[in-house]
């Protein structure tokens, strides 16, 4: 499922291919094993005595929602987790004036009983099968993914990479990101939850997924058009990942990106990204936080 491509490398020559539908994994190097390292220490002390991948066992799910708001906020705003994913992105050979970058994101998916009620809960929801692009609109979003502590088969997420060019059944013509990011403003991130926050397929794929398996220290990078599911997580620990996005804020403006085969949404949504450089919002220099119509490239 993987392809490889050394660093430092040409910024345009990886969008690309990102937007060709290949799924890019990067070996282990020290800047992301610095970010992974950083990660444990934060989670390790926050979440003490308690191991974070066992945090479960001892903490109901409310308490566990709480603990991990607490640690996402101070993980998406720490400035030495910044100051990791940029020169991260710099070795790679991306220049930060020229790039915008959505929340740095810690995920965390509690290990769950076969029939027990599923999490609706933003902080601690398996994902569904979705598109980010069935919300976003913007074709030229890379996500970026990775795990903080290691992964199995049953704690993981999945991409359907077969379904790359294949039109499919979903809610997003009704998808109204505008008024969810509103009300989030408004009321906050858990007023809106996992349920909410994407719009879904309206049939069973035929195609199957394939799980995601790399170590930590490694990295994917893959086109936000590509679907992707959480995997139901009955391993007995909770998973822990690292997620982001980016964009290259010319190939925005130009128009570049990967095919939009079956997305509707009536939004676009450049606001939810910063310009890495300064931290500027992309919406300020694009001059609005959303673009109505969408004609895809």
């Amino acid at each position: 499922m993987y392809s490889t491509l050394a660093t430092p490398f040409d910024p345009h020559v990886f969008q690309s291919r990102i937007y060709a539908g290949e799924i890019l994994r990067f070996e282990r190097s020290p800047d992301m094993a610095a970010l992974v390292a950083f990660s444990r220490e934060l989670l390790e002390a926050r979440l003490q005595p308690f191991h974070p991948e066992e945090i479960h066992l001892h903490l109901s799910h409310a308490e566990q929602v709480r603990c991990f708001e607490r640690c996402q906020r101070e993980f998406a705003t720490s400035p030495e987790v910044r100051r990791l994913w940029c020169e991260l992105l710099a070795s790679m050979g991306f220049y930060p004036e020229r790039l915008a970058c959505d929340r740095l994101h810690l995920r965390f998916q509690p290990h769950q009983e076969p029939g027990q009620p599923t999490s609706r809960a933003r902080t601690t929801a398996t994902i569904a099968f979705h598109r980010d692009t069935w919300a976003s609109n913007l074709y030229s979003q890379t996500n970026w993914w990775a795990p903080i502590y290691p992964i199995t088969e049953e704690r993981t997420f999945a991409i359907y990479p077969g379904l790359w060019r294949r039109p499919l059944p979903n809610t997003s013509a009704g998808f109204d990101m505008q008024a969810i990011l509103q009300r989030s403003h408004r009321d906050g991130r858990n007023s809106v939850d996992a349920d909410e926050a994407i719009p879904h397929l309206l049939a069973e794929p035929e195609e199957q997924g394939v799980p995601v398996l790399i170590e930590p220290g490694e990295l994917i990078a893959f086109s936000g058009a590509h679907a992707h599911a959480g995997v139901g997580n009955s391993s007995g620990l909770t998973r822990i990942s690292f997620e982001t996005r980016t964009l290259l804020i010319q190939d925005l403006k130009d128009g570049r990106g990967a095919p939009n085969v079956d997305g509707h949404a009536p939004w676009m949504t450049p606001g939810l990204f910063r310009r890495l450089s300064d931290g500027k919002r992309l919406d300020e220099l694009l001059g609005c936080w959303f673009i109505e119509p969408y004609v895809a490239p």
